[in-house]
């Protein structure tokens, strides 16, 4: 039994999944999912923590396929080059979901686990919304951040995870038909959408 978060940035994804875990006496998935990918892959965990959050463009791409062939290109796009290789941190994430699809009462959050597991069928897959003006000030708030850089933030935020879900899953991240419920923060509250999942769960005898 695992239930998955899906959400967009500022939408409270973490604090609705301790709700549910302390609700239903299950574990929230976090510091020691990141730590797991980080020792496979041989990355920090700051490249793994960033991985859903910074996809490589299609630039990038080709400057990382393109040097050992044409290494005066990294002359003209060095940064493209620097870092961890994001196909391999996806394919070690995908790995380790797989492996916590096989475990009892969990709750991840992103990571693309509702894609990796979408065919599991002891799951509950939820994605969390809010408007994107609410967002913004949650981003404004919670990152100290001025009105534009926070707008700046939650877009970009956004596009990574929508990338990310399209460029190593083929799946759209958008898509309500991904999930068992689409829920809206920004009306519900981080206690009322938790409660809903929760009573899906329960009434599903977990």
């Amino acid at each position: 039994m695992i239930i998955t978060i899906s959400r967009q940035f500022m939408t409270g994804g973490s604090d609705v999944a301790v709700l549910i875990a302390d609700a239903l006496g299950w574990t929230v998935i976090d510091r020691a999912f990141i730590d797991a990918v980080a020792e496979r892959s041989g990355y920090s965990t700051e490249d793994v923590e960033a991985l859903e959050e910074s996809v490589p463009t299609f630039m990038e791409r080709f400057a990382q396929s393109s040097a050992l062939s044409l290494p005066e290109f990294l002359i003209s796009a060095p940064r493209a080059l620097e870092g961890p290789s994001s196909a391999k941190l996806a394919h070690v994430t995908r790995r380790v979901v797989e492996e916590l699809g096989h475990r009892e009462k969990v709750v991840l959050v992103g990571r693309a686990a509702d894609a990796v597991l979408a065919r599991e069928r002891d799951a509950i897959h939820v994605r969390l919304v809010a408007s994107r003006d609410w967002r913004v000030q949650q981003a404004m708030q919670r990152m100290d951040l001025d009105e534009a850089e926070a707008r700046a933030t939650v877009d970009e935020y956004d596009l990574n995870r929508k990338r990310y879900h399209q460029e190593f899953f083929g799946r759209e991240w958008n898509d309500p038909v991904n999930y068992h419920m689409v829920l809206n923060t920004e009306l519900l509250g981080f206690q009322g959408a938790a409660d809903l999942i929760v009573a899906h769960a329960r009434s599903l005898g977990w």
